[in-house]
């Protein structure tokens, strides 16, 4: 069909690099200011140099201002003109598979050639969020069928979906707005849902690089060439952090390792805390345990520091892309950090991945 979505293994060129936002709220400053952080962060990657930028799916997040990710995808595409914009991503548990389809036709013909579907399988965080949505965790069970579906329908075929008839008449819109290149978030055995559909992986959990590095295995090995991607193709999500020294951007990182351990902890993701807060805060041994694991995921330090922890990951994992995750109370900082973390990214050229 022509409309691969990646291409497979570059060698002599940058290590490419993209950017997942959250749209993460800071403590004292308001989510609509978190959303207009987004699309500033946005139209500076896109000057850097990287490859994409998407957001994500989160419901009734204290701390987390990115709900609607389509939305705020066409917001970003409208305010850039060149990067990759898409979702990392929309949880389709939540969603009927027509209805997400039909949202990113709706991207895809207003940005021709910029969209990326980034498809998830979690629900709620909690409870009461997954009640308030009408799913259960149960619901993740249905991912394979959902995804066949979605993909029937982003393909722009009205006349059979994951192997049976489809609603006659029932054509997505705009057609012309088809088909967007799909990727499946995934660790465990959404890799391998990946890898039978033929579809990118994005892959996270550098804390447990074990377990990552399994999922890889499994998705490389289980691959089936498809018309959306000739050949596996793995993008691996982490929080990376550029300053001058080690401590700088170890600390840049561990407001949103704070907030995480709160959210294992109390059951809600808090506003990213100030330095000044994190130091005076009183907190149980749990959650410095909690604090302890998602810091051991970061790669963090000098240029040099990080250039030999790129270097290591991708030899592990055979990683074509590279989606940095990080966020941090202090805007500016990050933003140096992004701008230092692409100089890192193309000192890396002429090596082979």
């Amino acid at each position: 069909m022509g409309f691969h979505a990646v291409a497979s293994h570059v060698t002599n060129a940058a290590l490419k690099l993209s950017l997942l936002d959250r749209s993460v709220l800071r403590e004292g400053r308001s989510a609509a200011q978190a959303l207009r952080d987004t699309l500033a962060l946005a139209q500076e990657a896109e000057l850097l140099g990287y490859e994409r930028f998407w957001v994500a799916e989160h419901h009734g997040v204290p701390g987390i201002a990115g709900s609607a990710p389509t939305v705020l995808a066409a917001a970003i595409a409208s305010a850039t003109s060149r990067i990759r914009v898409g979702t990392g991503g929309v949880m389709l548990p939540n969603h009927r598979p027509l209805v997400v389809a039909e949202q990113f036709a709706v991207l895809g013909a207003l940005f021709p050639g910029r969209i990326d579907m980034g498809l998830g399988r979690s629900v709620g965080f909690t409870r009461a969020v997954q009640e308030a949505l009408g799913h259960s965790v149960r619901d993740v069970e249905d991912f394979p069928a959902q995804l066949a579906e979605l993909l029937a329908w982003a393909r722009g075929d009205s006349e059979r979906r994951a192997g049976e008839q489809v609603r006659p008449g029932v054509r997505v819109q705009p057609s012309d707005g088809l088909p967007v290149p799909a990727f499946v978030l995934a660790l465990g055995a959404g890799a391998r849902i990946a890898a039978e559909a033929g579809l990118p992986v994005v892959v996270g959990g550098l804390h447990d690089r074990a377990r990552l590095l399994a999922a890889v295995a499994e998705y490389r090995e289980a691959f089936t060439p498809s018309a959306w991607s000739a050949e596996p193709y793995v993008v691996v999500a982490a929080p990376v952090a550029v300053a001058d020294t080690a401590e700088e951007a170890g600390e840049m990182l561990a407001a949103e390792a704070w907030a995480l351990a709160e959210a294992r902890t109390r059951g809600a993701f808090p506003p990213l805390p100030s330095p000044e807060r994190m130091r005076t805060a009183e907190t149980s041994a749990r959650q410095r345990g909690f604090f302890a694991q998602a810091r051991a995921g970061h790669i963090a330090g000098t240029e040099a520091d990080v250039r030999e922890a790129l270097q290591t990951l991708v030899a592990q994992t055979g990683a074509d892309e590279v989606l940095v995750t990080a966020s941090a109370y202090d805007p500016a900082a990050l933003r140096s950090s992004l701008a230092r973390l692409a100089a890192v990214a193309q000192e890396l050229e002429h090596q082979n991945y």
